[in-house]
């Protein structure tokens, strides 16, 4: 099998699952990258990769042979980048592409009612709602988005981002756990100073936690445009000696913080498409608090037993649960402990690229048994609903039944349900049974 991934940079957090399907495909992977990496991110800590990996083609260098690797793949994941013309060939000739994405309408999906919006929605991702063409889902809200433009009916999965997973063995995990203990507690903060990743808060909640006299320290990592606001923030609210700002750090300094702390705190908004530092705080053993607006808190955490969910933008909701969780070491215990199994057993980058080999394969396999769809993304020779055995079935991409046949029960490339925005964090409250702020 020949698949190619295209995105506009790679990085720390794909080059886990890059690796792994290299592992699996050999010369049959390749990552293309379509554009240099930003000189802001390469300020964070992130690292050019662009001449280390072997898999890795840049399209700016090597244009013609990414044109010929994206038309005779035999499956293309297309994504991270807004520039269609990469992709648009592949479809108009009606091939296998499996498209990836965060949210489409991060700031509100009141955006939906532009027509201009609509027009190009409809261009690049409704008309081919009946051809070969699948989404995953980078985030819980991807679905409730799509579903508003009427694309991938019965075609959306779960996916996200796999930055690496440490696997700790039983001495090893003890010893990561026994961060967890009575006496002052140690809180962590990380991402960019700016107002949708909402920096102010873990600030505030120093500042509620202290009045309320409890033992703990907080780090903050990053910096932005809101620098000097937080540094404000902490000198009139005199918290020096409890907040430490850390500047940006290299993402392996990041996760050995993570190691080292009991509780996570992650406060971004919907406009957080996905946030791997959930998926590095859980595999480090952290207790987190999170919110429930960011793109993988749906997917990857579990109200209660893996971690704590509070509503976006809920100071109150937010010092509540973060209360309750210093008030119990073996509470912070239990759930860091789940949720660095959760990353473990199933949300790593090896479990994605050995399942998307396998999707892979079985939507290769169908297409060349039964032909493509036709340019417009229409279905040709299609048999009515009820008729055929399960080989014919397999040719109408997009029907309930092919997607379930396709799906895994959990984790990536599960179903990915249409829950709007508005709903999920009473759904995320009640899946595993109602629990209230005393429950916890």
């Amino acid at each position: 099998m020949i698949l190619t991934f295209v995105s506009n940079y790679i990085n720390h957090h794909q080059i886990p699952v890059s690796n792994e399907l290299y592992r699996l495909l050999g010369k049959g992977y390749t990552f293309i990258q379509t554009e240099p990496v930003e000189e802001e991110r390469i300020r964070m800590g992130w690292r050019d990769e662009s001449r280390e990996l072997s898999y890795l083609k840049l399209f700016y260098e090597e244009p013609k042979e990414c044109r010929r690797l994206i038309m005779e793949s035999d499956v293309v994941v297309f994504g991270g980048t807004d520039e269609e013309s990469y992709i648009q060939p592949r479809l108009a000739a009606g091939k296998l592409v499996l498209r990836y994405s965060e949210r489409i309408y991060k700031s509100g999906q009141w955006k939906a009612i532009s027509p201009r919006g609509l027009k190009k929605k409809y261009e690049d991702h409704t008309r081919y709602r009946k051809a070969p063409v699948y989404l995953l889902c980078s985030g819980g809200y991807v679905a409730s988005d799509f579903h508003l433009v009427r694309a991938y009916p019965r075609k959306m999965l779960k996916w996200g981002y796999f930055p690496a997973t440490k696997y700790w063995d039983g001495q090893k995990k003890a010893e990561l756990l026994d961060k967890h203990k009575e006496g002052t507690v140690s809180l962590m903060w990380a991402g960019r100073f700016i107002d949708w990743k909402h920096p102010e808060l873990p600030v505030l909640l120093a500042e509620y936690l202290k009045e309320k006299g409890y033992a703990f320290h907080l780090s903050m990592v990053g910096g932005g445009e809101m620098d000097e606001e937080i540094r404000q923030m902490i000198t009139e609210k005199g918290l020096e000696e409890v907040v430490t700002l850390c500047g940006y750090l290299p993402p392996e300094k990041v996760r050995e913080m993570m190691e080292k702390t009991e509780v996570y705190l992650f406060t971004s908004d919907y406009k957080e498409g996905w946030g791997a530092v959930l998926n590095e705080a859980m595999n480090s053993g952290c207790a987190v608090l999170a919110s429930h607006a960011i793109g993988a808190v749906p997917f990857l955490l579990k109200h209660g037993e893996n971690g704590i969910v509070f509503e976006s933008g809920n100071l109150r909701d937010m010092e509540e649960k973060a209360e309750l969780l210093l008030k119990d070491a073996g509470r912070r215990r239990k759930l860091g402990e789940a949720a660095c199994e959760t990353i473990a057993r199933e949300w790593n980058a090896e479990k994605a690229a050995d399942r998307l080999v396998e999707l892979a394969g079985r939507l290769t396999e169908s297409e060349s048994a039964h032909g493509a769809c036709g340019r417009d993304g229409t279905e040709e020779e299609v048999e009515p609903a009820g008729t055929g055995d399960r080989n014919s079935r397999q040719k109408r991409i997009g029907t309930l039944q092919y997607v379930e046949e396709l799906a895994y029960a959990e984790g990536p490339l599960s179903i990915a349900e249409v829950i709007s925005p508005g709903k999920m964090f009473e759904r995320l409250m009640n899946r595993s049974g109602k629990i209230s702020c005393g429950e916890i």
